[in-house]
């Protein structure tokens, strides 16, 4: 033991101390909180998912993927669905639609066909 009442690194034969009751059950209460964490931020920063096109037809999806060149989140800072001609929105954080291209609609997201409101 040290002078503060701790036991030291190792006990005194030699072996690493054991667990004390108190230490093994606060790391069986954080060990589930610190794994989800990752998760619950990463759904913080994304906004609404919009990539359910199961109630698409084929030609519906090649022209969402093929034609239009959706993208679920824009890398262009200037053209975002929210503010194209095209886009009506459906609330917030909520997927929107699009009077071209059908299925859910990001308004984070962008396309080529993207034609920026007028001012």
């Amino acid at each position: 033991m040290t002078r503060n009442g701790t036991r030291d690194s190792l006990d005194q034969d030699g072996s690493t101390p054991a667990m004390s009751r108190r230490v093994a059950l606060g790391r069986m209460v954080a060990l589930p909180l610190v794994a989800a964490l990752p998760a619950g931020l990463a759904a913080c920063n994304r906004g609404p998912k919009c990539d359910d096109t199961t109630g698409l037809s084929p030609e519906d999806i090649k022209v969402r993927k093929e034609v239009a060149v959706y993208e679920e989140k824009s890398s262009d800072v200037t053209r975002y669905c929210k503010d194209c001609l095209q886009y009506t929105p459906a609330g917030d954080n909520a997927c929107g639609g699009c009077k071209v291209v059908k299925g859910p609609i990001n308004p984070e997201g962008t396309c080529k066909l993207f034609v920026a409101k007028p001012s």
